[in-house]
């Protein structure tokens, strides 16, 4: 099919319509006719991903069981052919002329840290970054922009390919010798300081590694720079924090930035006090862009006992749910800190750290599941897998009801095949990330060996297995575009196409999946099914509108789908995005570019 883009966004018409007016009980408050509407609402795909009776596919090859919709009052009111829709289009119904692009249901992404991605975006930027002189080079020139003494903000740098190399303070402290510097690294499990930085936070020779993290001390005995895993949480109250005005000014910048990508709801993957103060606020003065299911983060105790205490929030406010809570039981793979069954193919002798080592609270995770909280826990390594699937086992065992509430492993990365099963057995959603497996294949095989990897980012196997995925970014730990999402998901390939064969493809799965995978899977892992992931009569007009079909660009010439673009993004039935529009209103929601004449005006 061709893409739509320019094309659509010239002639995206906002128009009453030259006929007979229907009744204007029936007319709807904005009809989105002549596009590819994929509705989700047929059965399942099998568990090897075989399409259901009834899914709208023949002989191979996809078309869309829908053209149009309506919607009032922010829900769906009809689902069906251009020819359909007429019923429901009076004088002042706003018609959106789609010109053949492509409708889904709104996107979800099941783990993502926006919050955080605002913040960065006044942050160096390190991404893609080969070597230390570059970063050190980047660093430097904002120092220069920066008032002597104040602190450089750094993200980005890869712990996973610069694992074997990671630098040392020396050379970022002869290029910058008067600012602290501190540089998070991509998935932020490493931080990088220079000399004043350790100086700030009072990190000498004698400093105690905390639990779960490690201060590297370089040849001489000092400080090396380098600080793994919970280690940096020394630096919690030493940089100085946002005021309250830019907290919520940076959670709302990304969520934008989430909704500018054609997500409609993100499920935030771990949030301190501070964030959860910004979603309120937000959606206390309706100026949350999108949809926000928010985990709180265990190791803010003081919030998780007021929650507790509360109970979990299950009804949205203002787009807003709090029903969820965020958990670590162990640390990267990258950076060696993932929980191993065996040791570290590059590293004999070390097989990570887990559970009361890495900072796991298990009493107060418990409490939490008690109180009727999903939990939401942080395993990477097979080992932490299995510790962890052991633990929501013995939380079962001693409070059976807690079973109910749809507990999650996010990430789930390597899962020992005994252990597979046990997902589906012990009703666990496993929450992963198609990009991280083409990331970390440069890398990975010299961690686990090339038996082990196999069991790796496993999609194929646990859906085989019987489990329940949803699948995520971890954004900004990786790009959140939805085309590389689904890229990686379907190709086992990175951006560049890369390897040409994909790498251990037997876990790919298909399109159908993977966009069930940002979608109705989703819905399901955030308690949102009868709401949302399906466009369906009677459900929230979330929508996502793209310029190609990913289901047959992603059966036919899934390389293409890296040139895909979203056009535009509704939640609750209003624009949030549109392709070609940058202004947002005061509310954080765009406008149509087009004016309409007075007779044309929608009523309030």
């Amino acid at each position: 099919m061709a893409k739509k883009g320019a094309a659509f966004i010239t002639g995206l018409l906002l128009a009453a319509v030259g006929c007979s007016p229907p009744v204007a009980s029936v007319a709807a408050d904005r009809v989105l006719r002549g596009g590819r509407v994929y509705s989700l609402a047929w059965a399942e795909p099998g568990l090897d991903g075989a399409t259901a009776p009834g899914a709208p596919v023949s002989t191979g090859r996809w078309y869309p069981d829908a053209e149009a919709l309506a919607i009032t009052d922010g829900r769906v009111v009809a689902v069906g052919s251009n020819a359909d829709m007429e019923p429901s289009i009076g004088p002042q119904t706003q018609v959106v002329e789609l010109d053949g692009a492509t409708v889904l249901p709104g996107l979800i992404d099941s783990h993502a840290h926006v919050a955080g991605y605002g913040a960065l975006l006044s942050r160096v930027s390190l991404l893609g970054v080969k070597t230390e002189e570059e970063a050190v080079e980047l660093i430097a020139a904002a120092a220069a922009e920066t008032k002597a003494g104040e602190w450089v903000v750094a993200w980005g740098f890869d712990e996973g390919v610069w694992a074997n190399r990671l630098p040392d303070k020396t050379l970022l402290s002869q290029r910058v010798p008067d600012h602290p510097v501190h540089a998070v690294s991509l998935h932020g499990f490493v931080t990088w300081e220079n000399e004043m930085s350790l100086a700030r936070a009072g990190i000498t020779a004698t400093t105690q590694s905390p639990v779960g993290g490690v201060i590297e001390l370089g040849p001489d005995g000092e400080p090396s720079g380098i600080l793994r895993d919970n280690a940096s949480d020394l630096y919690a109250d030493v940089i100085p924090p946002p005021s309250r005005e830019q907290r919520i000014e940076n959670t709302r910048r990304g969520l934008q930035a989430m909704a500018d990508l054609g997500f409609t709801a993100i499920h935030d993957g771990g949030a301190k006090r501070d964030v959860i103060e910004a979603y309120q606020a937000l959606a206390a003065d309706g100026r949350l862009p999108i949809q926000v299911y928010a985990m709180l983060s265990i190791s803010d105790v003081s919030l998780m006992r007021e929650w507790i205490d509360r109970g979990p929030l299950t009804e949205p406010l203002n787009g807003l749910t709090v029903r969820s809570v965020k958990a670590y039981y162990d640390a990267s793979l990258g950076a060696r800190g993932a929980r191993l069954l065996e040791d570290y193919a590059d590293r004999p002798g070390h097989r990570g750290v887990s559970g009361g080592d890495y900072g796991f609270d298990r009493e107060l995770a418990a409490e939490a599941m008690r109180a009727g909280f999903q939990i939401a826990i942080h395993a990477i390594g097979d080992a932490g897998n299995r510790e962890t699937l052991d633990f929501l086992e013995s939380v079962y065992a001693k409070w059976p009801e807690t079973r109910a509430h749809r507990h999650r492993i996010e990430h789930a990365q390597i899962v020992h095949p005994v252990d597979q099963p046990r997902f589906a057995a012990l009703d666990v959603i496993a929450s992963m990330e198609p990009p991280h497996a083409v990331e970390d294949m440069a890398w990975a095989e010299n961690r686990l060996g090339p038996e082990r990897v196999r069991h790796g980012y496993a999609w194929r196997s646990l859906r085989r297995q019987g489990a329940r995925l949803a699948f995520n970014s971890d954004m900004s730990g990786s790009d959140p575009n939805i085309f590389y999402g689904l890229h990686a998901a379907i190709t086992r390939r990175d951006k560049a196409r890369q390897p040409s064969a994909g790498w251990l493809t037997t876990e790919a799965l298909t399109p159908e999946e993977a966009i069930r995978a940002y979608t109705t899977w989703n819905a399901f892992a955030g308690f949102s099914e009868d709401e949302s992931g399906t466009l369906e009569v009677g459900k929230r007009a979330d929508i996502t509108v793209f310029d190609l079909d990913p289901f047959d660009v992603g059966t036919h010439d899934p390389g293409a789908l890296l040139t895909g673009e979203v056009l535009m993004t509704m939640v609750h039935g209003e624009v949030v995005f549109e392709k070609g529009v940058t202004e947002p209103t005061a509310g954080g929601l765009y406008t149509n570019p087009l004016q309409l004449s007075a007779a044309e005006e929608p009523s309030p």
